[in-house]
């Protein structure tokens, strides 16, 4: 079986960056899978914690029952994804549940410690797929097949130290954009609290222009998300590449940065 998961820090975070490509690789008979480590308790003015626990678990069940994905439990709260022990075998039981092939995350620069401690968590998570002497919670059987990873692209497309960070290769979204649209807009309660925090003016047309932007530097569609492949050491075989695989014309490497991974810059 094909199996894909993404793993984010925050409920509406996939939808951002990922939930193209789970679109696009469940189109292509993947069976996908959705995860974010926080509940998102802080993403309010207006609810209490608990209050906004619940209304964002719902949301992110819609959301990812739009998409067609198996929706994954959090365990975190907001600003307390830290990268230890306890949180690492929680994630560890999930990746040994699922199984996957492909594994989507954050970038390991971006904007905010939940985002980066997540990319963490998820690239150490996934090495002990095959580890039987790392114990996770609950306990779960390691597999041994072939994993990949994927890091998405910051928001803003850049790093903290505000340098542009330029992606591996670019999944077409324009023919999924609109589906893409709709699971991000079931996150109903963030319009206010993205207004005011982050003066996202719309979080809707925030994904919108990241999603352009990418289009226009891939130079080819017009909507697009961005990956950089994890090397593949501790994970796969070989250098393989599923996702490209699985998406064929809707994939496209960027040769510019494939040439400076081989300079070095």
């Amino acid at each position: 079986m094909k199996i894909a998961i993404a793993i984010a820090a925050h409920p509406d975070d996939i939808e951002f960056g990922m939930a193209g490509t789970l679109l696009l690789l469940r189109k292509a008979g993947w069976e996908i899978h959705y995860l974010n480590i926080s509940t998102g308790n802080c993403g309010s003015i207006e609810m209490s914690p608990a209050k906004t626990r619940t209304v964002r678990r719902k949301e992110s069940k819609a959301a990812a029952k739009l998409l067609g994905a198996h929706w994954h439990a959090p365990f975190c709260d907001d600003l307390e994804i830290v990268y230890d022990s306890k949180s690492l075998r929680r994630l560890s039981a999930v990746i040994r549940e699922v199984k996957p092939s492909i594994v989507l995350t954050h970038s390991p620069q971006d904007y905010m410690e939940d985002h980066t401690n997540t990319c963490r968590l998820a690239v150490t998570a996934t090495f002990t797929h095959g580890m039987p002497n790392f114990l996770s919670t609950p306990q779960r059987p390691p597999f041994f097949h072939d994993v990949t990873i994927y890091h998405a692209m910051p928001h803003g497309l850049c790093d903290p130290l505000r340098r542009r960070l330029m992606p591996g290769a670019f999944v077409n979204t324009t023919t999924v954009h609109e589906d893409k649209l709709l699971a991000l807009a079931a996150h109903q309660s963030q319009q206010g609290w993205l207004d005011v925090s982050q003066g996202m003016n719309s979080y809707l047309a925030a994904m919108e222009e990241m999603s352009r932007t990418l289009g226009n530097m891939s130079r080819k569609f017009k909507h697009a998300e961005g990956w950089r492949r994890h090397l593949h050491l501790g994970y796969s075989s070989a250098p393989v590449d599923p996702l490209g695989d699985a998406l064929g014309r809707d994939f496209l490497i960027n040769k510019t940065y494939e040439k400076n991974l081989i300079k070095g810059i």
